[in-house]
């Protein structure tokens, strides 16, 4: 079933025309020009039919009648287009996708094509082609289509939290909330992802509903610069629940930067609970480092390399505290594997930079400049 915050987003962009602007003009085609064969006659009937039948709200209809013109001519672009919001709009998700499919092997740089797949996509389950094909559409735009947008964003920001990728969801949510969305709505995929849950906001079991809301409200609380109600929120959610991996985690990080010795020990007390938690060791890596207690932050950044080998910011803390201690060489050698596997990340570009610098090595340091100029040129993120 569509979740509440993307049947609220998608309502104004998939009705039907007579209601609302159609989230996609429809491509314009020699459809209904040409000899007056008795073939193109009797596409030209239907076609006329189907769009009466759309434009009348009488969706079933309109469903049989296109599927007849396109019957008479598969490849009519329009006819696919308008045939799979019906589908859509009548939770007829298989053959939405069915027909959506049809229509971007036809038209492949209509970025609200793509969109209405990874949609449909979505609500079949097959994830991995949703959220690729929902990315395609981020790419190629929505061509100022506000509402649709906002739903692919949605949507990709959740399948995001699903795939693990908790820091690239979270940063979505919040650029939504920037951008007028209402905070409201985001409050358990926000807190899905603090969380590092990897579930949909479907998928949540009832008995952690309260918590996931909790961590979500707290967040928004914390990015609204609320910090008394953030902190009541954190610890109400680690009294309920104590033993749940996450939630000493986020109590810690917002402590951190307040007190840190409690801090410190929230972290502590997260890893009892959840042995393998990357970001806890990272976070007190970064807090010992600060203090100046590198043997205690090496040990932690080493031991979250090992668990995510692939991760940059565990590359990139082992790199920054093996340069604090004066071993420059496999420092570099860290933050480099660090910029390989996150190359947006300006933090370790600069950290490049002062180590190049520092080892002497001019050229190097002369294209981790560029790079962070690039990075944060009018252009970045385009």
């Amino acid at each position: 079933m569509i979740s509440a915050i993307a049947f609220l987003l998608l309502a104004s962009s998939l009705l039907p025309s007579g209601q609302a602007t159609s989230p996609l003009e429809p491509p314009k085609t020699a459809a209904r020009t040409g000899p007056k064969t008795s073939g193109v006659s009797s596409f030209e009937k239907l076609s006329e039919a189907a769009d009466q039948a759309r434009n009348a709200n009488r969706v079933d209809d309109a469903i049989q009648l296109y599927k007849q013109a396109l019957a008479v001519r598969p490849q009519w672009p329009e006819g696919l287009w308008y045939l799979g919001t019906l589908y859509y709009q009548s939770e007829n998700y298989p053959a939405a996708r069915d027909a959506l499919r049809r229509f971007v092997t036809h038209d492949s740089d209509k970025g609200p094509g793509w969109a209405l797949l990874g949609m449909s996509e979505f609500q079949t389950r097959e994830y991995p082609r949703s959220l690729d094909h929902l990315q395609h559409a981020m790419a190629l735009g929505m061509g100022g289509r506000k509402d649709m947008a906002q739903s692919v964003f949605y949507f990709v920001a959740v399948l995001l939290t699903r795939f693990e990728q908790y820091s690239d969801s979270m940063g979505m949510m919040l650029a939504m909330i920037k951008s007028g969305q209402q905070p409201d709505l985001l409050v358990e995929p926000i807190g899905l992802a603090a969380l590092r849950m990897p579930l949909l906001p479907s998928e949540i079991p009832p008995d952690r509903r309260d918590m996931i809301r909790m961590a979500g409200q707290g967040a928004l609380a914390l990015e609204a610069e609320h910090q008394e109600e953030a902190e009541k929120l954190f610890r109400n959610m680690v009294a309920a629940y104590p033993n749940e991996p996450g939630v000493h985690f986020l109590l810690g990080a917002f402590l951190l930067d307040l007190r840190p010795d409690d801090g410190i020990r929230e972290m502590r007390r997260e890893l009892e609970i959840s042995p393998f938690h990357v970001p806890a060791r990272l976070r007190l890596a970064e807090e010992y480092l600060k203090e100046e207690h590198f043997d205690d932050a090496l040990s932690l950044a080493q031991e979250a390399a090992r668990l995510e080998p692939k991760d940059g910011p565990a590359h990139m803390m082992l790199g920054e505290v093996l340069v604090a201690k004066g071993d420059l060489s496999e420092g570099i050698r860290e933050l480099e594997t660090s910029e390989k596997e996150a190359p947006q990340t300006v933090r370790t570009h600069w950290d490049l930079l002062r180590a190049y610098t520092t080892a002497g090595r001019r050229d190097d340091a002369q294209r981790e400049k560029e790079k962070i100029e690039k990075l944060n040129g009018p252009t970045a993120g385009q």
